[in-house]
């Protein structure tokens, strides 16, 4: 490995720029990600930081289930992310498609659509186990496992 990909390994690691995408959540997995980036349960003590567009983010946090409207766009947004980029599908309805599985315009989970590399279940989701989870896929670049 190069000094130069070190180096964007050592920042990826120290500090991951994520962003938050709602697929068609019913909001409860979205006020849960919310919560975790406030004072109360501080994700930045991590290097967490929140970004606005997809060419700056390395891990896109996805609530709800991919429907057909959302789906070309969550692939669009997927696309523009700078490589290596990861994926941590938060909630039932992310993971699986959750209560809205069977529904005819419901694809299924994130994964139907973009690879994810990890899943976080619940419904909803509590702050602590979605900072866990993103913990754990920093932790798993650490140790330089693909994710």
């Amino acid at each position: 490995m190069g000094i130069g990909k070190k180096i964007m390994t050592w920042a990826r690691i120290k500090s991951p720029w994520i962003l938050h995408f709602n697929s068609g959540s019913c909001n409860g997995c979205d006020i849960e990600i919310v919560a975790a980036l406030t004072p109360r349960f501080d994700v930045e003590r991590f290097g967490v930081i929140i970004r606005g567009t997809p060419r700056h983010a390395d891990v896109l946090v996805c609530s709800g289930p991919v429907t057909r409207q959302i789906r070309d766009r969550l692939k669009r947004i997927y696309d523009q992310m700078p490589s290596p980029k990861f994926v941590v599908a938060v909630g039932t309805c992310a993971c699986t498609g959750g209560v809205f599985d069977g529904c005819y315009n419901v694809l299924g989970g994130i994964d139907s659509v973009i690879p994810v590399s990890a899943y976080i279940p619940g419904c909803p989701v509590n702050p602590e186990a979605i900072i866990d989870g993103v913990v754990k896929l920093v932790g798993s670049l650490e140790e330089g496992k693909s994710a």
